[in-house]
Order: structure tokens, then sequence, then C-alpha cells
């Protein structure tokens, strides 16, 4: 597998599909899980998958995201081996039928990940920023891919119970400070940057992250935004995920606003949009 280097320009190469991100980009949710809390069991079958991914693609996503383990908070754990066993048959049947398509693996395991990874997938998407398996950054140095390094207090079955912040935007600062560190001394380069909304967040704590998103800049590295039709955009509206689809489009405007180089979403076509009017 070629290296994979996010670049001085702006851009990443992977596997040899040089993908810039001078211009914001998205990436379209493919879950393989059972109780995801928006599309839980609709892509569990190798057919739908496909179909979702044909779906994001002709949209224009420029990544797949695909997980097998719910991250909602209160989500049941799940086995190593139910999590390969959900992921690797579903990536390699989409990689057989969209040989191009750039892949991200969503999971806080480096089992999984490099699993993924020599099934080719060229990007590991990380709730925990290593900090839940301690292998992680040693096997994303070796395997040199980029790594999408997210903030979360706690973990996904106690991160909502009573989260707490000093000051959320300096705490989570200090927070990716630390990590990046860490993650570069394991040799990993290209690092990008999710704060993890409605990860140990109170909603309160999700609109001060999303008025201040452009803060984290000074990281200097890219930012992911992961906020598709989250508790944060439907609770105050009094409405379900189903129909948080206009709110989620709003968050997406402004999360572009502030900054945001990755959009990771369910509705691709949605967000694509959003990136053409913010961009004109």
């Amino acid at each position: 597998m070629k290296d994979t280097i996010l670049r001085e320009n702006n851009s990443i190469n992977c596997g040899g599909n040089l993908l810039s991100l001078e211009q914001p980009i998205v990436m379209g949710i493919i879950n393989v899980t059972p109780d995801s809390f928006y599309d839980g069991g609709k892509n569990n079958t190798i057919e739908n998958a496909i179909k979702q991914a044909e779906t994001h693609l002709s949209a224009g996503a420029s990544i797949l995201d695909i997980g097998g383990y719910s991250s909602r908070p209160g989500a049941k754990e799940v086995s190593e081996k139910d999590e390969l066993n959900r992921t690797i048959p579903i990536m390699d049947a989409i990689l057989k039928q969209f040989p191009h398509c750039i892949i991200s693996i969503d999971t806080f395991r480096s089992k999984v990940a490099e699993t993924a990874i020599n099934h080719g997938a060229y990007m590991v998407n990380d709730i925990s920023a290593g900090e839940l398996d301690t292998e992680m950054f040693a096997l994303v140095g070796k395997k040199k891919v980029p790594y999408i390094m997210m903030h979360m207090q706690n973990s996904p079955k106690d991160m909502q119970e009573n989260p707490k912040y000093d000051n959320i935007i300096l705490d989570i600062t200090k927070y990716f400070s630390r990590r990046i560190e860490l993650a570069k001394k394991s040799g990993i380069k290209d690092i990008i940057l999710d704060v993890g909304f409605g990860f140990g967040k109170t909603v309160e704590n999700n609109y001060t992250l999303l008025k201040n998103l452009a803060h984290f800049k000074i990281l200097g590295l890219p930012m992911l935004v992961g906020i598709s039709r989250k508790s944060m955009l439907y609770k105050p509206l009094k409405t379900t995920p189903e129909n948080a689809l206009n709110a989620t489009t709003a968050a997406h405007i402004i999360a572009l606003q502030q900054g945001a180089k990755i959009l990771r979403v369910h509705d691709v076509k949605e967000a694509m949009e959003a990136i053409q009017i913010y961009n004109s």
C-alpha cells in the first residue's frame, strides 16, 4: 500500500488518489450496526450497504466511513469479533463494486483498524483519540494512514451522564495538544481533528463548540465535523432524527463558516449543496 501523506498544499494522498482539502469535502456514513441512533439496521446486509455506498458516491461523497460499533449514548458493547464480522465483508463488497472509492474505518480498536487497512481502508476514524486502545497510535503510525482524532469525555456507555468542563474550549484545546504530541511521537503525521459533538457534552456545550469552532485552527490541523441529525439539533426543536435534516444543513453552514474541512453526514446530497452555497 502506498504511503498516505497530508501535504502542505492541504491535500491527502489516499492510495494514489489525491484528495484536496482546499475546499470542504463530504464523508458519507455507512453504519453497519443494528442500533445506531438514526440508521441502525438499514445497512446491515451487503446489498443495502452497496446501495448506500452508491447513493453517497453518486451524490459527491469523497470518503465512505464504515462503522460496526454504535457509539450512541448507552449503546451496547460489541465484541471485536462481531465488529470485524460486521465491517470487513461489507467493506470488501463495496471495494469490489467501487474499487477506487476511499474507505475510512470508524473504530477505536487497533486490530479492527489493522484488518480494515489490510483490506483496503485508507483512513482511521477513532472516537477515543487512541485512549480506548493503547496500540492504536503505534498501528496508525506504522501503516501511515490519515487519522481522525476525536474528543470524547469518558466512554460511549457513560459519556452523557454528567459531562463537566472548566472551560470547554480551553479544555479540549489542551486535550488535543497532548494527544497530538503523543500521536506524532508514534509516527502519525496526518491528523484530522473532530471536537466530538454529542460525545460527553451537554447541548449548551455543543453550541459553544459550534460557535467557537474556528478557535481550533490554532492547532494547525484540518477539522472534521460530525453533527448530522444529532440530538443537539432535534431536541431543541422537539422533533426526531428523522426530521432533523433542515437543522443539520443549518448547522453545516455554520461549521463551514468556522473552518470545517470535512462534513461527516448521513445525507450527502444536501451536504454537498450546503458546501456549494458556502463556496458561492
